[in-house]
């Protein structure tokens, strides 16, 4: 039973999408590039009465697939966002234990503007969305006080306990707006961190050494365009696939993560803020765009991984016909590509090229800023 009389709270958060870094961002302390885009995941918060409920429309009718392995057929579930919602509260709940708080309960309620109207995921980070409006939401119930920077640390802390491999870019980009750099933690470090100390201990803490959120600026030259290729991909599947294709500590990957780290370097360089000495540099995150992509092309194909599929590859060779670059956004394997455009670049004839081989046009900007610069 809810309370009538109390208001609702309501967060919502936008969803994301990797612009560069993917995959070498998994090791921590590695650079990458988001945005928040202009698409939410909304959570309404209201206070229960003997028992909490978490209900939304969407999730209801999310389906399950299965594929074949050399098992047999397994179950390729990527986490439902209820599971994220449940390890948010119980984040949240622990913290407001540690800090002597009473118990309330609270009814949750969700409602996706990140997938079409299908149920079908365009990769636009709803796990992350979920799980940072949720924390949002009950920050604001219990009067944590917790800032964008605590708020993300929540949530990060919420999305390891479900993806103990996650970045956390997603939850970044949700939580901080714009475009940001971002380095990952030690994710084992601070899950052994709140195990041996707790919430309240590792907030703010040196558990988060290395990691970093940096505000980028829009380059000021250049139009994004963001294409979805029609086929929803499983990141956590990929991922896991890259990494048992190719070893994590032989030279390749080092070479690879030491490429990636030059690349994107490049494009925090390119996409500094207006007001540091380095004025944005158009031609430089395009190079740099059209690196990353090399670098993903040549990972897939060492790991035995389609990063880059069919449709993918069609969404950036247009790109590139008109001067524009483009890449796989994520972990590949379907869902989006982004393109970074030139003034003057044949856009329109690059959107007949898509519409002709049933690429998307996504209409979608980027949410604005949250807050202030903010390093880790």
């Amino acid at each position: 039973m809810t309370a009538l009389a109390q208001p609702a709270i309501v967060v919502r958060a936008p969803g994301k999408l990797f612009v560069a870094g993917e995959y070498a961002v998994v090791t921590p302390g590695e650079p990458s590039v988001l945005i928040a885009v202009d698409r939410y995941l909304t959570v309404s918060l209201t206070e229960g009465v003997d028992a909490g409920s978490i209900h939304s429309p969407e999730y209801g009718r999310m389906p399950v697939r299965w594929t074949r392995g050399a098992d047999g057929l397994t179950l390729d579930r990527e986490h439902h966002p209820y599971d994220y919602v449940i390890a948010a509260i119980e984040a949240a709940e622990q913290l407001r234990s540690e800090r002597g708080l009473p118990p309330r309960f609270f009814d949750l309620r969700i409602d996706s503007g990140l997938d079409d109207p299908s149920g079908r995921k365009f990769g636009l980070g709803s796990s992350a969305a979920v799980t940072v409006a949720t924390i949002g939401a009950i920050d604001e119930f219990y009067g944590f006080d917790l800032g964008l920077r605590g708020r993300y640390e929540l949530a990060m802390l919420a999305t390891i306990a479900v993806a103990p491999n996650a970045s956390g870019g997603d939850v970044a980009a949700s939580t901080y707006g714009g475009w940001i750099g971002y380095r990952s933690p030690d994710r084992d470090r601070l899950r052994a961190a709140r195990a041996r100390d707790g919430v309240t201990a590792v907030l703010g803490s040196d558990a988060w050494a290395g990691s970093e959120i940096i505000r980028l600026s829009a380059p000021a030259g250049l139009q994004l365009l963001v294409g979805w290729t029609g086929h929803p991909a499983s990141t956590e599947r990929l991922v896991s696939g890259v990494s048992r294709g190719t070893s994590t500590t032989g030279d390749d990957h080092s070479t690879f993560l030491s490429q990636s780290r030059s690349c994107v370097g490049d494009l925090w360089r390119a996409l500094a803020p207006h007001d540091s000495e380095d004025a944005p540099d158009d031609d430089l995150a395009l190079r740099a765009i059209r690196r990353n992509r090399r670098l993903l092309q040549e990972l897939g194909a060492r790991s035995g991984v389609t990063i880059e599929t069919e449709g993918l590859r069609i969404l950036c060779d247009a790109a590139e016909r008109v001067g524009a670059a483009g890449k796989p956004s994520g972990a590949g394997g379907g869902d989006c590509g982004i393109v970074l455009a030139p003034v003057g670049a044949d856009v329109s004839g690059l959107l007949r090229t898509w519409e002709t081989n049933d690429i998307r046009h996504l209409t979608i900007g980027v949410h604005p800023p949250e807050g202030e610069h903010h390093g880790g």
